[in-house]
């Protein structure tokens, strides 16, 4: 019976790497009919995207000089996922908003796990900060008159089941000025979803914010790239994939600090490795399995570069593994992380070798409000 149960999670892996696919169109705005020359020129450029209102999105692109990138009228920006990356205003006097729309491959399966992810960096000239980010699926393209926030009185004309709202929200990193961060969450669909719009969709007396700078009178810009809507099957994978007869496939001692085997990072860099993923989830399985438990991820470097700087990319090592807790469905409070810097090396930094496993992020499962360390 045991072996069934591996070989069909082996199966379900498979299958579920094979058929999940991004159904966002044009996902990082690398398709433009004409390079950017003008602000508030998304709408006329950018290839399958639309503003679902009269506000003014921004396209940049690397080909511009007008609208170029990394360096533009907001601050400096290198762009991460090709050359192209959108800009908007999610909080700005008298309830000014813009928005972004795209169409989606195909209409959402009612009753499936999809995940909504996509990349942030707010711009360095910035007066305010948001706290949340708010998408929308609808099943009918936006068009709405105004630039003022979207609220469901100007949305809702059809029935509210053929729109699917939600709102992301994480308090550790909504004020980035200098990384993309990654947004995302989960989500089950109604079946109505063919259209994505992200923007806030909140006046602002209702706007989650904080000031960045004193007297702060313009706005929150925010650049925005690399849009993901994939089907997740990691509801029902997880019965399959954890157990076998009725017994957890892998266990972890509380209280214990734990090494991942595979989660290592290249030099000067903070995002996951593809060999991490597998590792990622079967630690996902075991603490969603059981509300109980809480997770505190720690981060380290090897010791190259600065102490200020290696505690700052060891925080962001240990952010992604989080972050990535949290795409595949853990709660964010049941997820604690910290940077230590190359203050506990493993091995020597004399090589190459010993470098890489310097750089490395480490796992402690405790009872829920128990103070990890």
């Amino acid at each position: 019976m045991a072996t069934k149960y591996i070989v069909l999670w082996v199966f379900l892996l498979f299958i579920a790497k094979s058929a999940a696919q991004n159904l966002v169109k044009n996902p990082s705005f690398e398709a433009f009919l004409k390079c950017p020359e003008r602000l508030g020129n998304f709408d006329d450029d950018v290839t399958s995207w639309s503003t679902p209102t009269e506000g003014s999105t921004d396209y940049f692109n690397g080909c511009s000089t007008a609208m170029g990138t990394p360096k533009n009228f907001n601050g400096t920006q290198p762009a991460n996922f090709g050359t192209g990356y959108a800009g908007l205003y999610l909080y700005a006097p008298d309830n000014y908003r813009e928005y972004l729309q795209v169409e989606l491959t195909e209409t959402l399966t009612k009753g499936k796990r999809y995940s909504i992810s996509f990349y942030v960096s707010l711009a360095e000239r910035s007066d305010f900060a948001v706290k949340e980010f708010g998408v929308l699926f609808s099943h009918s393209k936006l068009e709405v008159a105004g630039k003022r926030e979207l609220s469901k009185g100007k949305i809702y004309k059809e029935s509210i089941e053929n729109y699917n709202f939600m709102e992301i929200g994480y308090s550790n990193f909504y004020s980035d000025t200098k990384d993309w961060i990654l947004v995302n969450t989960q989500f089950v669909a109604k079946g109505t979803e063919n259209y994505l719009t992200m923007g806030n969709f909140k006046p602002n007396a209702r706007t989650r914010m904080f000031r960045t700078k004193k007297g702060a009178r313009k706005g929150a810009y925010y650049y925005v790239d690399m849009f993901k809507v994939e089907a997740t099957d990691t509801t029902n994978q997880t019965s399959l994939a954890v157990k076998t007869d009725n017994k957890l496939k892998t266990n972890f001692a509380l209280d214990k600090i734990h090494v991942f085997e595979n989660v290592l990072f290249d030099f000067d860099k903070f995002n996951l490795l593809p060999s991490a993923k597998k590792e990622m989830q079967e630690l996902f399985d075991y603490i969603n399995n059981d509300t109980s438990l809480q997770i505190t991820i720690q981060g380290h470097t090897d010791s190259v570069g600065s102490k200020f700087y290696n505690k700052s990319l060891s925080g962001k090592r240990a952010q992604a593994v989080a972050n990535y807790l949290q795409y595949l469905g853990l709660a964010d409070d049941r997820i604690f992380w910290e940077g230590y810097g190359g203050k506990k090396p493993v091995a020597t930094n004399n090589t190459e070798a010993g470098r890489q496993q310097n750089r490395r992020v480490e796992f402690l499962i405790t009872k829920k409000g128990k103070v990890n360390r």
